[in-house]
């Protein structure tokens, strides 16, 4: 095992890059997951690591160790304490990164449940939009490029390894998409006559979410096959873009089973 103790090593300076920037991400196709839980995610996926780093108290953590043991064959490198704080987010780092290639999903137009996402740009909205998505089984998500970087550690670390069950579309041009999607296209809007509650969500179905401010663009509010509200009986008028989301994506869970 390689140990590192100086920031002025060539490959803790890439990982630097990756962890605060999401252009270097894309340019590298590569990002980190941070903890446990996310790379036992991505192995429960069937996926394999391109290299771990550890800080010391995680060579006395038995939970990682039976993660070492999955990936025997991966390389695997020892950060000094503070050079590891400084790749994670977390307050109290759990002693454990992987460096991953972004997983690039197939063209695809099979899309069956699918959510088309518009300039999401919180980082934890997105995640929990995607975490949803995966618990609901949705097949695809398409974002816009005014959504939030998908892989950027925030993200992931707020959608818990759904990134790992999902086709993720990033820089899509949605109104392309929803052009293209065969199936019926759904989106909330205050003018909208139908509640959520009376659409048929039965066959092959996308829902549009927009921005936590704005909402939808008209381009794509227009595309739209059926306009439906969600019923908020309290003193609100209107519903985080996550909340949004996980709602209708569980009434179309509790009509189709």
């Amino acid at each position: 095992m390689k140990l590192i103790q100086s920031r002025d090593n060539p490959f803790f300076k890439e990982l630097a890059k990756l962890a605060g920037s999401a252009r270097q991400r894309g340019k590298a196709n590569q990002t980190l997951l941070d903890g446990a839980h996310l790379l036992a995610a991505y192995l429960d996926a069937g996926m394999i690591p391109q290299h771990v780093l550890l800080d010391a108290a995680a060579l006395r953590d038995s939970e990682i160790a039976g993660l070492l043991e999955r990936i025997i064959g991966v390389p695997v490198t020892q950060l000094d304490g503070k050079l590891f704080a400084e790749l994670s987010e977390l307050k109290t780092p759990t002693g454990i990164l992987a460096l991953i290639e972004i997983p690039q999903p197939v063209a695809s137009t099979a899309a069956r449940f699918a959510l088309l996402l518009e300039d999401i740009q919180d980082p934890g909205n997105l995640g929990s939009i995607l975490r949803s998505a995966a618990a609901a089984g949705c097949d695809a998500v398409f974002l816009s490029s005014g959504c939030a970087d998908a892989w950027s550690p925030k993200v992931l670390r707020a959608a818990m390894g759904g990134h790992f069950v999902l086709s993720v579309y990033e820089r899509q041009d949605l109104p392309e998409v929803a052009k293209t999607f065969s199936g019926t296209l759904l989106a909330a809007s205050l003018q909208a006559t139908h509640s959520l509650y009376d659409c048929d969500l039965s066959g092959d179905i996308a829902f549009l979410i927009g921005n936590e401010g704005a909402g939808l663009s008209d381009e794509l509010l227009n595309l739209a096959t059926q306009k439906m509200t969600i019923s908020m009986p309290g003193k609100v008028e209107s519903l985080n873009a996550a909340a949004a989301a996980a709602v209708c994506l569980f009434e179309a869970v509790r009509q189709r089973m």
